[in-house]
């Protein structure tokens, strides 16, 4: 439910092409204008159990030493009931409310009020005011990069905090975690409810919106294609790179902080997920301006999905390492500890070059060089929805002729670092490589269900030169 990765194979299309991306855009991506009976199955599902999914996790930890089948066992053997679990769970809290809307108060204020400044000093990072891909409306949507610099700046008052001024307690996220859990999830139901009502009364744009007459996929896939409030409020850009992805990084830290004052120490393993996870996390903010060209922000309208999936399933269930090793202190042995860390280094070299292969082919319209050589092509022509034909090519140097989805491959890699981190002693820090792999694979297969609709006999070509998705010699 949050960024990962790039759209579909790396290519450049031809100068005239832009004109007609909206109707192409139409024709190929986005959400569904119809929905089938099994989308709406999925969307139902989804609706009604995702947020149990969440409090289960959250739930086992707090009162099962984070074991999964626990819960699971008492209530079907009767030595416990639904409402004794129910009972142990803190409620929501005044404190926790009032902390929750001063960190959201706070993001908002860094992301409209304060423009970006990291651009003029630091070296190579692209922010300030920078456009997004074209819509299906033919609009260029405008947008203030300042992530880095709200990171940076949350950040340093969070260490200020911790080694001089004392306003709070560093665990003040873990002391307060299932209470908060209460308030990002009044956050995800409101803001998306508001999304809809503004997509049906007073949209930003009526031509980027799409109605399938189906109340329940509207709601969990939104209308609108970009929500603005103002020039500035983006709601799509806000709530992917703002408060869940700033608050990853703290989240860990805060779960740090508890592990060396209920244990005496910082184990290595918790320091591996914070490393490993604080690069992930800078990663995005550096690249916020590239972000703008992914699938998130350049198909995915803005509802359910994105607005409760970025205030509750990412910070809860993303940072289930850190919290699993609070109960659980690993110290791992220097062989495991390197072994995880070289892994996830990999990992994260692999997604990184592979996009940044991608991303200076396209710049170039190929005119650079891949692992020292000119990039070896396939040339492609497809049709928009308006009937004109156009020209692209299809990368396969590089990384981009080892596999078709590398740069998900890393991705993965580096999934399974932040897991096997914790060891092997319980299931649930695995949840992350499972839903991940389960989440690229699908999205690796839609996007080549749409590329073979796409380009017909082009991409048979490129899946005949670049013959494995995922994992080169078996997928």
């Amino acid at each position: 439910m949050a960024a990962k990765s790039l759209h579909d194979a790396p290519k450049t299309k031809s100068p005239g092409s832009i004109a007609n991306s909206r109707a192409a855009t139409q024709g190929q991506w986005g959400r569904a204008w119809e929905v089938d009976w099994f989308s709406l199955a999925s969307v139902i599902f989804l609706l009604l159990f995702a947020p149990f999914i969440v409090y289960y996790f959250i739930m086992a930890c707090d009162q099962y030493s984070c074991s999964l089948t626990a819960p699971a066992l008492d209530i079907a053997t009767g030595r416990a009931r639904l409402s004794d679990i129910w009972a142990k769970t803190p409620p929501l809290t005044k404190k926790a409310a009032q902390l929750y809307t001063l960190w959201v108060t706070f993001q908002v204020l860094l992301y409209v009020a304060l423009p970006d400044f990291c651009h003029k000093f630091l070296p190579g990072y692209v922010g300030g005011v920078q456009e997004g891909a074209v819509t299906p409306a033919g609009i260029v949507n405008k947008y203030e990069i300042n992530g880095l610099q709200a990171w940076l700046i949350t950040h340093l008052l969070w260490f200020a905090n911790s080694h001089f001024l004392s306003w709070f307690s560093p665990t003040i996220i873990f002391d307060n975690w299932i209470p908060l859990l209460w308030c990002a999830n009044v956050l995800g139901y409101a803001v998306s409810t508001f999304a809809m009502l503004k997509g049906y009364f007073f949209p930003t744009n009526a031509k980027d919106c799409k109605f399938t007459g189906n109340f329940f996929y509207n709601y969990m896939m939104g209308i609108e294609f970009n929500p603005r409030i103002g020039k500035w409020f983006d709601f799509k850009l806000f709530f992917n790179g703002r408060p869940g992805i700033v608050a990853w990084t703290l989240i860990n830290l805060s779960f740090a902080a508890k592990q060396r004052e209920l244990h005496g120490q910082v184990t290595n393993a918790m320091v591996l997920v914070n490393v490993l996870q604080a690069i992930y996390v800078l990663d995005f903010f550096w690249n916020e301006a590239w972000y703008l060209k992914t699938i998130d922000i350049c198909h995915d309208h803005f509802g359910w999905y994105l607005g409760w999936g970025d205030c509750v399933w990412l910070p809860y269930l993303y940072t289930l390492q850190g919290l699993y090793l609070v109960y659980h202190p690993v110290q791992l042995s220097a062989p495991h500890a390197a072994g995880v860390l070289l892994l996830g280094l990999l990992g994260y070299y692999v997604f990184r070059m592979a996009n940044h292969q991608k991303d200076l082919f396209r710049r170039t319209d190929g005119r650079c060089l891949i692992w020292g050589k000119k990039p070896k092509v396939i040339e492609c022509m497809y049709t928009s929805a308006d009937g004109q034909k156009h020209h692209t090519k299809l990368l396969v140097s590089g990384f981009w002729g080892v596999a078709r989805h590398l740069n998900y491959t890393g991705d993965l890699m580096g999934s399974l670092a932040y897991c096997l981190a914790c060891g092997g002693g319980h299931l649930l820090p695995y949840f992350y490589i499972i839903y991940m792999a389960i989440l690229l694979t699908h999205r690796c297969l839609r996007d080549e269900h749409r590329c073979a609709n796409k380009y017909g006999g082009d991409w048979e070509r490129y899946t005949a030169a670049v013959p494995h998705r995922l994992l080169p010699g078996i997928f």
